[in-house]
């Protein structure tokens, strides 16, 4: 019995019978085509702007410029920020405060749209200790909104991130999006807002920390089955390369079995923390062999042409 069950438990998990694989990794842009900055040491207080890498393009993080170039360069999916605003309006931005990137303080909520747009966003960034300000005056203007970033891109796939766990700002989210296509945009971010997001449309692809953790939590139980747990349908599973070997029959199997969910599938760097992504050459080696979802990158002007050479 036992042989027998260790027989089914390979046969049904083993990549050796799965399907050969057809295309190749797509290519997730964070925040757009946008300034990149070490890694190390950074928190959740971290001011990343002040830290930034010596500039290889002139693009800014969460701009509708900045975007369309990391489209032009091949990202399959640009994943960007918003916040809501003192009057009701989604504004495309990373922080909780506008301190660091920008001339202006306090939160997005705590201002009018038309006062964000009056802001510098490349007011803070600096590669040098303060020494230049490369992007000082050159981003007056620059912060969109939501409407205007769906109707820039209203065919290409978009990742919306939901920077606060404010219930009613999902609620708000929800309303926007319901006359949208769900199968082009998918929504993440904290749970009390994803819930509702998810609960208000279904049909559209969402992922949380909650949603990770039973969506994997299940597939870890049963996935060996075959079967993937209804608490995956419609998601987008952001999975860190060193928790993904774990998971049963990864990576073909376990694709084969999130896209019956219509779950995608996106590869992060490491453990995930921080936004850690394949942003070098060499880095596009540790992506397994057969692998075809998204890879998160924060440098699409660098991997996505290699994706054709890598394959």
């Amino acid at each position: 019995m036992i042989a027998v069950l260790a027989g089914f438990l390979f046969a049904n998990n083993t990549t050796l019978l799965a399907a050969e694989p057809g295309g190749r990794p797509l290519v997730l842009a964070h925040r757009g085509m946008a300034q990149t900055y070490p890694m190390d040491g950074v928190d959740a207080d971290t001011c990343t702007a002040s830290r930034i890498n010596p500039p290889v393009h002139d693009y800014l993080e969460n701009t509708i410029a900045g975007i369309r170039a990391a489209f032009d360069a091949g990202a399959n999916q640009v994943e960007f920020d918003v916040h809501w605003t003192a009057d009701g309006k989604f504004a495309v931005f990373h922080d909780w405060t506008l301190d660091c990137r920008t001339d202006g303080t306090g939160t997005t909520r705590d201002h009018t749209m038309d006062e964000l747009r009056k802001l510098d966003i490349g007011y803070g960034y600096t590669a040098d200790g303060g020494k230049t300000y490369p992007f000082r005056g050159k981003g007056v203007g620059l912060m969109p909104t939501l409407d205007e970033v769906l109707a820039a891109f209203p065919n290409q796939s978009l990742l919306i991130d939901i920077k606060s766990n404010d219930p009613a700002e999902g609620a708000a989210l929800a309303d926007r999006l319901a006359a949208e296509k769900p199968g082009r945009l998918t929504v993440y971010g904290g749970d009390e807002p994803i819930a509702v997001v998810h609960k208000r449309l279904p049909d559209m692809r969402v992922m949380s920390k909650q949603i990770m953790i039973d969506c994997l939590g299940r597939y870890e139980a049963l996935g060996w089955t075959g079967a993937a747990p209804d608490a995956c349908r419609h998601t987008q599973l952001h999975i860190p390369e060193g928790y993904a070997r774990w998971l049963w029959g990864w990576p073909e199997r376990f694709a084969e079995r999130m896209a019956e969910a219509d779950a995608r599938i996106v590869l992060v760097a490491g453990s995930g923390g921080f936004s850690e992504g394949f942003d070098t050459p060499e880095a596009l080696d540790r992506i397994p062999a057969g692998f075809t979802g998204l890879v998160w990158t924060n440098r699409v002007d660098m991997i996505a042409p290699l994706f054709g050479e890598h394959r």
